[in-house]
């Protein structure tokens, strides 16, 4: 099942839907009305290297972590799926620190 992007960006009892909060941020750059949760936005050519730096930089502030050197991976910040898990993951570790 194929998830289409949505901009509800409405907390839950775990704090703010990080899939909902990536895809409104994407939504303000990209004509994403039909952009999937599994989209490459590389590969669809919506990302320049200035707009991935810019994109790092939404992710450390909209959800307070740090993007190391070794997290600078086209990987985690390729869709909107890759992203969310991503944040979770550093989110879960910061958590467990």
């Amino acid at each position: 099942m194929t998830t289409t992007m949505s901009t509800d960006t409405t907390a839950g009892p775990a704090g703010p839907d990080i899939r909902a909060t990536i895809a409104a941020y994407l939504a303000r750059f990209f004509p994403v009305q039909d952009l999937t949760d599994d989209d490459d936005i590389f590969e669809l050519g919506f990302v320049s290297s200035m707009f991935a730096m810019q994109l790092v930089s939404f992710v450390e502030h909209e959800f307070a972590i740090t993007v190391d050197n070794e997290d600078l991976e086209m990987e985690h910040f390729r869709s909107i799926s890759a992203l969310e898990g991503f944040v979770t993951r550093k989110l879960s570790a910061s958590l467990a620190q």
